[in-house]
């Protein structure tokens, strides 16, 4: 996916040659993910080039994220507080991250009061 979303539209081996020479998957490897994330709806085929399907995406990479993190804070019973935790111990989360974070909780404030007095009504 972050072949796409960096590229743009890209045939299966476009997307395989994104990969490091060392590590590359082989292109049935990246031919059968790519099939799987159209089955996903994750993107689709725009076109033909000869005998290459090209592929765009279709999730974005904010939507895609935000899925994953859903996913994962689900399997953490829904406590945002063990995953903070542990991207604070392991250096993956610096005190900019946290202004930042606390920049977007006040600007979501207000419309999260408002979600709220609705809901009581």
């Amino acid at each position: 996916m972050d072949a796409l979303w960096s590229r743009g539209p890209a045939s299966v081996r476009e997307v395989q040659e994104t990969f490091p020479a060392a590590d590359r998957p082989a292109y049935t490897t990246v031919q059968t993910t790519m099939y799987r994330l159209e089955a996903k709806q994750a993107v689709r085929r725009v076109r033909k080039v000869s005998n290459a399907h090209i592929f765009e995406p279709i999730l974005s990479r904010r939507d895609a994220h935000g899925g994953v993190i859903d996913d994962l804070l689900s399997m953490l019973g829904g406590q945002s507080q063990p995953l903070m935790a542990h991207l604070i111990e392991a250096g993956k989360l610096t005190l900019e991250d946290l202004r930042e974070a606390e920049k977007t909780l006040r600007r979501l404030a207000p419309a999260e009061r408002s979600r709220t007095a609705e809901r009581s009504k």
